[in-house]
């Protein structure tokens, strides 16, 4: 939280403070060249896999400096050293769940030839993702925003939610223009629509729900989509 971060700088400025009058002393009060840092002790991309799971099960809000200096077996100075505040940090555990974790959407809408397939796999690979043992289930850019009170961070959250809703319009628009679609299409709300199940599922997760209980619910939301004569799909 932002006075857990200004209470760390602050006691780690005052011990920066204190060894220098000591090193002063020891030397007779000469100057003496400053020493080059010690190596990180720490594995950063393991650290950062820490913090990752840490705001994923608790949320930005949540989780506090002295939570992540725990969990990531590090003290607040390496951590301010090595990432910044508790805000920069995040945002790096975001592009590392981006490209470990949550691509499955974008590989999706570049792959498959049409909307509905896109769509398809999207939600039948979340309903494996958001169950997967080994970390916190449903969608980590969906629960980080759990309670947040920081409105930037709030804000980067929902504009990564919407932009995947925008790629889907994007595809289902391409597809209507095809002629692989019904002309009469609402674009955006079925893509609306598309968001919504991946949020409702990454939920039910949470709530315990199986990887074949959400296929179940991804085979409903997929029978709701328009066809035309020509789709084979």
């Amino acid at each position: 939280m932002v006075n857990d971060d200004a209470a760390a700088k602050a006691r780690t400025g005052s011990d920066a403070a204190n060894a220098g009058a000591a090193e002063g002393a020891a030397g007779g009060g000469k100057t003496r060249t400053k020493a080059r840092g010690r190596p990180r002790s720490f594995d950063r991309e393991t650290a950062l896999e820490k913090a990752l799971l840490a705001f994923w099960e608790h949320g930005y809000e949540a989780t506090s400096v002295s939570d992540l200096t725990r969990v990531m077996d590090i003290g607040a100075p390496s951590l301010y050293a090595a990432f910044g505040d508790k805000r920069s940090l995040f945002e790096e555990v975001v592009h590392m769940y981006g490209t470990r974790y949550g691509s499955f959407t974008d590989r999706a809408l570049a792959e498959e030839p049409t909307a509905r397939d896109a769509v398809e796999r999207t939600l039948r690979e979340a309903a494996t993702a958001y169950t997967q043992p080994g970390h916190p289930h449903g969608c980590f850019v969906v629960h980080a925003a759990t309670n947040c009170s920081t409105p930037e961070v709030e804000e980067s959250l929902r504009d990564r939610r919407n932009a995947n809703i925008a790629a889907f319009e994007i595809r289902i628009r391409a597809d209507v223009a095809a002629g692989v679609l019904p002309p009469a299409t609402d674009a955006a709300a079925l893509a609306r629509h598309t968001g919504a199940m991946i949020q409702g599922m990454s939920q039910q997760a949470r709530d315990g729900a199986s990887r074949e209980e959400l296929e179940a619910v991804a085979e409903i939301a997929l029978s709701i989509w328009p066809r035309t004569g020509t789709h084979t799909g």
